[in-house]
């Protein structure tokens, strides 16, 4: 009996001294953001340059692709990595990841669900 009641009173449903599984889905925005990465080119992982500023001075304004969200960029930069280079990605865009709270659960999200829409394309072409 008093087994039940600690069960009952356990904040995960009775798995005490057990950590729930992380989260390992994305919101819907996020899912947007990591879609979007795969048209970003590796060029905007970095700052504009002096010729940078000579092209769209020249060409005219380009669109730039970083958010103002700090963690929403941090995805954003490994999922353009992610689409660029597959699971090769660079360790700061992986801490950057961490850090901004996102959760190994998904990273592995991540970089699986881009390796198989790589995988699929490259089926198709």
């Amino acid at each position: 009996m008093a087994f039940l009641q600690l069960a009952t009173l356990a904040e995960d449903g009775g798995a005490i001294g057990v950590k729930r599984a992380a989260n390992a889905g994305f919101a819907p925005v996020e899912w947007q953001i990591i879609q979007l990465a795969r048209g970003d080119g590796l060029s905007s992982l970095r700052a504009p340059d002096r010729w940078d500023r000579v092209k769209s001075w020249i060409f005219g304004e380009r669109a730039n692709p970083r958010l103002a969200n700090k963690r929403l960029e941090s995805l954003r930069r490994l999922a353009v990595d992610a689409w660029h280079r597959g699971y090769a990605v660079r360790p700061s865009f992986l801490k950057a990841f961490l850090k901004a709270g996102f959760n190994e659960g998904q990273l592995e999200t991540l970089l699986a669900s881009i390796s198989a829409q790589r995988r699929f394309q490259g089926s198709r072409s």
